[in-house]
């Protein structure tokens, strides 16, 4: 039976983009399409995004505190999936998605997403199109199960914790002079500090929850990991589960970037060495094309490992590394302007450190490609991709055993090793584990075995896709 699925995000590929959400939502709902289900995603209409070709379709008054916000509703299909966007001023003015930068929240997105929640259910109570699913994503949708009960619109939900770190918590006062009404399930604290809790809501609200890989599911439970949600994790086990995501085997294609210098395969690795030549000439390291090359692409922040690797002991973990001068890195990112200042002046003493701040996919897609390993030293890591594109280049990945990544990167120990895998988190175990792939690097068959075993294994968003059907049809 193929059923009528609604996704609801604040954010999608190829419409809008902060971080990976974008990507799962809009590579998921491809998939699902394509296994014979109706999809329609809900999505803010922001004012970065070309109204070529969308068609309105309908509008409705959104009841907030003391008036109604009117909304319009357009459309436009992508393939088999159709994304309807929700127009307001709330989005439609704005530069940014959550703010006008990533350090600059907007003082009012407790409203905003409060008015895109009641504005996705309302959709549904306007049409006659019959819902079986109605998929939630990430906090900026927590109030979405509460709402469609409130308005009553038959259907189950489902909630993806992309990232529990992030929960929509403002002000309770924030929420109830802008709203009609609260729910008991998204208040927190006590009496005086009160706070709405976006994320608390979708999660006692929903019908069923899942996070982006089995491992983050479990650690999520603890007290460590849970962001002081995890008594709610637990409670929710017997209707939870981890499924993780998939990636684009169209735009991660090591046979047919056009990214990279030269295209390769599982059958033939041949060109990844060209790779490896260009990604070193284009970061000016020169005398390196027989020893091991780590990149890394990554948001520089605590999250990442970056206070580990760069500020933690005298030298730092990365110095200590580079010393021995036996290797060389790579490194592409933007973030806090410490570890910007550190990795400038490391570049400045060795020669076999280059980093460039910036955002930029080709560049990615050429350190993919090119590294021999990539360095990933999550703290935490909900899902993680990097590894998963490295894998599929042939490039072997070295991580923290958290979350997706200990789910998803065999270590070397074992026969189907696909990585170097190390526990715990601190600069003397990303010392060693990065000391294990050079030593490894020195024997040019098992490295080519190595590669062969992660390019081969199966990252499509069909296998994940499948598990999210396997949930839905568990709830109708």
């Amino acid at each position: 039976m193929d059923m009528n699925i609604l996704m609801v995000t604040s954010e999608t590929v190829p419409f809008s983009k902060s971080g990976g959400l974008a990507d799962v939502v809009g590579a998921l709902s491809q998939s699902l399409s394509e296994m014979g289900h109706e999809i329609r995603v809900f999505m803010p209409m922001y004012s970065f995004i070309d109204r070529d070709d969308w068609k309105k379709t309908l509008s409705y008054q959104i009841p907030m505190l003391g008036k109604n916000e009117k909304a319009d509703i357009l459309e436009k299909k992508v393939g088999n999936v159709t994304y309807v966007g929700f127009a307001h001023p709330y989005f439609t003015t704005r530069k940014g998605i959550y703010g006008d930068t990533s350090f600059q929240p907007y003082s009012d997105n407790c409203p905003r997403f409060l008015a895109f929640a009641k504005a996705a259910a309302l959709y549904l109570a306007a049409t006659d199109w019959k819902v079986d699913i109605v998929h939630c994503h990430d906090w900026t949708t927590g109030l979405v199960p509460h709402y469609l009960k409130h308005f009553k619109v038959e259907t189950k939900t489902v909630f993806t914790i992309h990232n529990l770190a992030y929960q929509g918590v403002f002000p309770l006062l924030d929420a109830v002079i802008s709203s009609t009404r609260i729910p008991k399930s998204a208040q927190r604290g006590e009496r005086g500090h009160k706070t709405i809790n976006m994320m608390a809501a979708g999660l006692l609200d929903s019908d069923y929850i899942t996070t982006v890989s089995p491992n983050y599911m479990e650690e999520i439970k603890t007290e460590d990991y849970g962001c002081s949600l995890s008594d709610i994790i637990r409670k929710r086990e017997e209707s939870s589960r981890g499924i993780i995501n998939g990636i684009d085997y169209d735009e991660w294609n090591p046979e047919k970037d056009g990214n990279i210098k030269a295209n390769f395969s599982s059958s033939d690795l041949k060109g990844k060495e060209e790779c490896k030549k260009a990604l070193l000439e284009e970061f000016r390291i020169e005398g390196y094309e027989d020893k091991p090359l780590f990149s890394m692409i990554s948001r520089l922040a605590d999250q990442k490992g970056f206070d580990e690797l760069l500020l933690e002991g005298s030298p730092c973990a990365l110095e200590r590394i580079l010393e021995k001068n036996d290797s060389a890195f790579v490194i592409i990112g933007t973030g806090d302007s410490r570890y910007v200042t550190k990795l400038s002046l490391l570049m400045a003493k060795y020669r076999n450190l280059s980093v460039k701040i910036a955002f930029s996919l080709p560049l990615s897609h050429m350190a993919e490609a090119g590294a021999d390993f990539f360095l990933m030293p999550s703290r935490f890591e909900p899902c993680g991709l990097n590894q998963l594109y490295s894998m599929r280049y042939g490039t072997l990945p070295v991580v923290n055993s958290t979350g997706g990544l200990k789910d998803s990167v065999k270590d070397m120990t074992e026969e189907d090793g696909t990585g170097f895998v190390f526990s715990p988190l601190n600069p003397d175990t990303i010392v060693k584990a990065v000391e294990r792939a050079v030593e490894f690097h020195k024997d040019k068959e098992k490295l080519k075995a190595a590669r062969i075993r992660a390019m081969e294994i199966d990252s499509t968003w069909k296998r994940s896709a499948e598990a999210y059907e396997e949930v839905y049809r568990s709830l109708i």
